[in-house]
């Protein structure tokens, strides 16, 4: 009988927990609606796999792990709770299984905890070191988001704060990027509410614990100046700092930077992912491999192998001359930087930006008027509710309109993805650098178009 069962184990965060424990020697089961590649994925690591959410699914005394979006009527939650079995949430099976390992490394932050917590693992593979690790998106490289090995010191885990699950993670290394208001739906008042829930993390660390922050980030800098936590391992591009990035190079989607230990040297940094925020993120990461003792120069070189993560600036299509590139950004600060990337490109810009959820829209709604200014020409698409009920007045039809306002071309495309991307497709010419933008289904426009400029 399973020791574990997955309620929507297709996820791509529950199949990564459920991977992790197969691996690990778990006997794991689960249900989803629908079958994927991910379910697939489990059934063939031996996972026994139900579609279709039924009662009968729950099999012998196993801990029964959900998600958030799982709600109390499903028949595996009602029939888990009539056998008296133990219910987690998955943050507490991360918690479990981040438990069984010597060195657990937390990416934590508003944006980059994807990129920063793949590209560690990328190395630290690329290294032979046999990391476990549980990443919210496929690294192209590995063409995985989950690895686990017995053996494994590393455990490298993305710890996501949208709805106040990271404090109950004690991780020995934590990495805190940025820290800005997001999740409105859950914070209500917004960034002070973040930063309790980071202050009640650091809190429940070991003493002998440590924590690498960007002190650029006007978040973090409040963060530290009110936590009594003060040894603090700092990195930067801007200000003094432990570890430093100077002589930064953008040369058109590359970029390379100087990597400074307080006033020692320790090498050159070669990115193939562009934007100042890959360079903060790259910094990062050189930060923890150094205070995890490995030497620069036999970790250096991988940086430059690595190619981002699924969603994160892929390039999903060159066709004609127009590149078509996917991110996930869907926060404004993630927008702005990933627009960074491109606004000194001889191309016209084009974004197709598809809102993520209407509170987020509504909450943020003058930093997203704010994001878009570089762009030759803005499409928005419909908002992808994420479980929102619809807004008369913060939605993408109205954003269109008021951002048009502030001297943006932008323009409003109803209809699903293929029907909006046979409205767009013509508007492309030659030339043209084109990024789908959002967090919901907007990443299935760039094949659309691909499709459509290839005929």
């Amino acid at each position: 009988m399973s020791d574990f069962h997955f309620i929507a184990i297709g996820g791509v965060g529950q199949s990564a927990l459920a991977k992790i424990l197969l691996c690990l020697g778990y006997s794991v089961s689960g249900s989803d609606i629908a079958e994927s590649k991910y379910t697939k994925l489990v059934s063939s690591l031996g996972a026994k796999v139900f579609i279709g959410h039924d009662e009968k699914n729950i099999q012998g005394n196993p801990k029964v792990v959900v998600s958030s979006a799982i709600k109390e009527d499903n028949p595996e939650i009602i029939k888990a709770r009539k056998l008296g079995l133990e219910i987690i949430h998955r943050s507490d099976c991360l918690k479990y299984i981040s438990e069984l390992f010597p060195m657990f490394i937390g990416l934590a932050g508003t944006h980059g905890k994807t990129t920063t917590s793949g590209l560690l693992s990328f190395i630290l593979e690329r290294l032979e070191t046999k990391p476990s690790y549980a990443i919210g998106g496929i690294i192209p490289k590995l063409n995985i988001n989950a690895a686990a090995d017995k053996n494994s010191k590393y455990f490298i885990a993305e710890l996501d704060e949208s709805d106040g699950t990271i404090q109950k993670y004690s991780p020995n290394l934590l990495v805190i990027n940025n820290l800005e208001a997001d999740h409105l739906d859950y914070y209500k008042n917004g960034l002070d509410d973040i930063l309790l829930t980071f202050e009640k993390l650091i809190n429940k660390m070991d003493e002998k614990s440590k924590i690498l922050i960007n002190i650029d980030n006007d978040g973090n800098n409040k963060f530290i100046a009110q936590t009594k936590y003060k040894n603090f391992i700092t990195y930067s591009i801007n200000n003094n700092a432990d570890y430093q990035a100077r002589n930064i190079v953008f040369n058109e989607l590359n970029s390379s930077f100087e990597v400074y230990k307080k006033e020692e040297l320790l090498g050159k940094i070669n990115l193939i992912i562009p934007g100042l925020h890959n360079v903060y993120n790259a910094l990062a990461i050189v930060s923890v491999l150094d205070e995890l003792g490995f030497k620069f120069s036999d970790y250096a070189p991988y940086f430059s192998e690595f190619s981002g993560m699924g969603r994160r600036f892929q390039l999903v299509a060159d066709v004609n001359n127009i590149k078509i590139i996917d991110d996930y950004a869907h926060h404004p600060q993630e927008i702005k930087s990933t627009l960074s990337a491109i606004k000194d490109l001889k191309r016209r810009k084009i974004a197709i930006f598809q809102p993520h959820r209407y509170t987020r829209l509504k909450g943020l709604w003058n930093e997203f008027l704010e994001s878009f200014d570089c762009l030759d020409e803005l499409f928005v698409v419909e908002t992808f509710n994420a479980g929102d009920k619809f807004d008369e007045t913060y939605n993408s039809s109205n954003f269109a309109k008021e951002i048009t306002k502030k001297g943006v071309k932008a323009t409003y495309i109803n209809g699903t993805m293929e029907v909006a991307g046979k409205k767009i497709a013509p508007q492309l010419k030659q030339g043209d650098i084109v990024l789908t933008l959002g967090a919901g289904d907007i990443t299935k426009i760039g094949e659309v178009l691909n499709g459509l400029l290839a005929n």
